[in-house]
């Protein structure tokens, strides 16, 4: 004879009160790995209102800040750190950040810089992403595209190079 066959057969109750253990004890394992770890992985998106409102809550959380380059905020600090602006038109942040910037970024484009904010009043970034449109148009056939428009509407020059010139 088996092994098997000299067990004594479980009852239907005692069986329920099984399934119903296991189904609990599963229950709660996913719940303490769900609830237990999201809070270390959450970044909040917040534009500059959002986060001065905030005040001493907001230092040292992960934020993605959302909003434009306010207009002659951009200064380049010693070596490849950077600081600017970041405005929604009703409050402003300073922000600095050692990340080289993209190709597009420049005064007044939409950008979202991922960081925290610091008790003694900026943003500092470790990420930064500019927010662009979608406006290119292939030229028609036989255009001749106007390269010197097309270079200072991508990189910002055209206001920047008009207002050094004497």
């Amino acid at each position: 004879m088996s092994d098997i066959a000299a067990l004594p057969p479980l009852s239907r109750s005692r069986t329920k009160w099984f399934a119903f253990g296991a189904l609990a004890v599963a229950a709660a394992a996913f719940a303490f790995i769900t609830v237990g770890g999201i809070g270390d992985n959450l970044v909040y998106y917040w534009g500059p209102t959002e986060l001065v409102a905030a005040g001493d809550k907001a230092i040292g959380a992960t934020i993605r800040l959302g909003g434009q380059v306010a207009k002659g905020s951009i200064q380049q600090a010693r070596g490849s750190e950077l600081s600017f602006a970041v405005s929604d038109g009703k409050a402003t942040v300073n922000v600095r950040t050692k990340s080289v910037p993209p190709q597009l970024f420049r005064e007044g484009i939409g950008v979202v810089v991922e960081g925290t904010m610091k008790r003694d009043g900026h943003f500092e970034s470790q990420r930064l992403m500019v927010s662009h449109g979608n406006e290119y148009r292939a030229p028609a056939s036989g255009e001749k595209p106007d390269m010197k428009k097309l270079i200072e509407s991508t990189t910002g020059l055209g206001e920047a190079e008009r207002s050094r010139k004497p």
